[in-house]
């Protein structure tokens, strides 16, 4: 009535209330009433908001990635802020001009302008894996703009939600991404393989040196036997040359002992002869008949005996002479 209003602010709201350019009041959660054609009042919100953003950035390789996060602020100085932004409202507590969205999009804008340089220097991989240090930056760079301070906002935090490549390239990286993991499964295979494989190297050459060090003992061993045996057989032939030795020795005596024996044999041989020699001598000229007789052994079988040998003597004197076996057996009985 007459251009006089009423107005009320909760606690969470600054209202500065301008009357002919001057300020006339300003708090949280104000009501009164004021007039209308003279006044402007600004309502700047004093709670924290969590402002959701997501931009578009290029990585090192030329790769798109999608960076979606959110920013808490809280604006802890809403007269700079007045001076920067137009929160003013109407008769009905409605801001006349959109001035929330401006603000949010310059935080979201300096975002970005932090993360980009970051963005630019890392591959596509890296960047995927990267959201702590998106973050980092997002708060570095905020909290060192000059733009926030002068608009009167405090930087709460922010958070990196998501780190995201177009669908081709997800799909291209999981298929990269597979082929590796399937690469390393092969790979295990491969070394679990390679490490069985070596593992049954270790074995078998465990067992030929063991086969090769039973073989170096056989070999010492039988080259032990044949050294053994060789020098027993050296024994023996030494034996045997010492039993020629002895031997020899022995038939050397021996025939020494023959040949002693034939001459003492010959010697006793011609004495023998000798005496046998100087004995007849005398008889050397008698006739045997006469030795015969003188023998002694006259009988009539001997006398018939040398009467045929003295018809064979003069055989070529007789001309016939006939015996008959009567008459022989008849002289050999009497």
């Amino acid at each position: 009535m007459f251009g006089f209003r009423h107005i009320k602010f909760d606690s969470m709201t600054y209202v500065i209330h301008f009357s002919n350019g001057k300020i006339v009041k300003e708090g949280r959660g104000l009501s009164f009433f004021y007039f209308a054609p003279d006044s402007s009042i600004v309502a700047i919100p004093m709670g924290s908001n969590d402002l959701p953003f997501i931009f578009n950035e290029n990585t090192l390789d030329y790769q798109t990635v999608k960076i979606q996060g959110q920013i808490s602020y809280k604006i802890t100085d809403p007269k700079a802020l007045s001076n920067t932004l137009d929160f003013t409202v109407n008769e009905a507590g409605v801001y006349k001009k959109n001035d929330m969205e401006k603000l949010n999009q310059r935080i979201i804008n300096l975002a970005q302008t932090s993360t980009s340089s970051f963005i630019h220097e890392l591959s596509l991989k890296d960047a995927i894996r990267s959201a702590k240090q998106i973050e980092a930056n997002i708060l570095e760079g905020l909290m060192a703009s000059e733009a926030v301070k002068t608009m009167g906002i405090e930087i709460m935090g922010a958070n990196i939600l998501a780190v995201q490549t177009t669908p081709e390239m997800a799909r291209a990286l999981e298929t990269e991404t597979r082929e590796k993991l399937q690469q390393q499964a092969d790979e295990a295979i491969y070394e679990r393989r390679n490490f069985a494989v070596e593992q049954e190297r270790k074995i078998k050459e465990s067992e030929l040196n063991t086969e090769i060090a039973v073989e170096e003992k056989q070999k010492q061993i039988e080259e032990k036997r044949m050294e053994t045996e060789v020098q027993q057989e050296e024994n023996n032939r030494i034996l045997r040359e010492m039993k020629i030795v002895a031997d020899i020795s022995v038939e050397s005596q021996r025939k020494q002992l023959i040949e002693q024996k034939t001459e003492n044999d010959r010697k006793e041989a011609e004495t023998q002869g000798y005496i046998l020699e100087t004995s007849l001598k005398p008889y050397k000229e008698i006739d045997w008949k006469i030795l015969n007789a003188l023998s002694g052994k006259q009988d009539a079988k001997n006398n018939i005996a040398l009467a045929f040998r003295e018809l064979a003597e003069n055989a070529g004197k007789i001309g016939n002479l006939n015996i008959s076996p009567d008459l022989l057996e008849t002289i050999l009985k009497h």
